[in-house]
Formats: structure tokens, C-alpha cells, sequence
């Protein structure tokens, strides 16, 4: 159809009553990024299962190419080398390494092992280990 798509894939440990099996799950689900020319948006909906387009401010949502390789770094592994210290939900932090280097999020949760970081450029929610990420205050 000419239409470039990704679905960002994460593994995830499945249970079962007689096993455990690791499978690919989406990373956001329901969700499907295509690359496609403005005057072909109506061919994704010659695609089974399509229901819309992601609006927002009343178009439909457009993600830029480098937010597409960051997510693609991310998911292959790359890590952030930092720590963690006082943060608390609400406070901003820029991310200065790794795969969202130069990305402002906004603290959502802090807890022991883990944070809650929403990434608003990209309108995503990431958890993030608590020694994956260093306080940019």
C-alpha cells in the first residue's frame, strides 16, 4: 500500500498454569505509527481493524522522525547512566544522556525502585528504574 508503519514492541513474561513464556507485546497499545504522504491518509482505513487517526488540537497528531529513533534506541537497550535523589511527582527534569537526551519530563510517581517520568514532547509515560535516571532540577 505504500504505507511505512512501526509498532514498537516490548517482551513481556506471559503466565500461564503450566508455564511462563516470554512474548512481544506493543509498547503503546492499540497504537500504530505510520509515515505516510498527507494526500494518502485515507489508505490506513483500507486496513482491517483501523479505526482512526490520534487527534490533536483538532489534527491529527503528527510525531516527528527523531521521536520515532529515540523510542527505536530506547527499546534496543540503551540505558541511562545516572542516579537518583529527592524527587517528587510534579517536578521537571531534562534528560541530558541516553535515548531521550534533551527531553523535559514531568515527574509522575517516585517510589522505591522506580519513577514515573511523563515525557511531554512526546506525550508518553515511561518507567524508568531508580537507577537509570539523575535529578536535572
Amino acid at each position: 500500500m505504500g504505507i511505512t508503519a512501526y509498532c514498537p514492541l516490548i517482551t513481556q513474561i506471559h503466565q500461564w498454569s503450566d508455564r511462563k513464556k516470554k512474548v512481544e507485546v506493543p509498547l503503546i497499545n492499540s497504537y500504530i505509527f505510520v509515515q505516510l504522504a498527507e494526500r494518502d491518509r485515507e489508505l490506513v482505513f483500507q486496513v482491517p481493524g483501523v479505526v482512526r487517526y490520534v487527534f490533536w488540537l483538532g489534527k491529527p497528531a503528527k510525531v516527528r522522525e527523531q521521536e520515532i529513533v529515540i523510542m527505536k534506541e530506547w527499546l534496543n537497550g540503551e540505558n541511562l547512566e545516572v542516579t537518583l535523589e529527592k524527587l517528587k511527582p510534579g517536578d521537571k527534569m531534562n534528560i541530558n544522556s541516553g535515548p531521550f537526551e534533551g527531553k523535559e519530563g514531568i515527574v509522575q510517581e517516585v517510589n522505591k525502585n522506580r519513577v514515573q517520568l511523563l515525557l511531554t514532547d512526546l506525550g508518553m509515560k515511561i518507567t524508568l528504574k531508580r537507577n537509570t535516571i539523575e535529578e536535572q532540577l
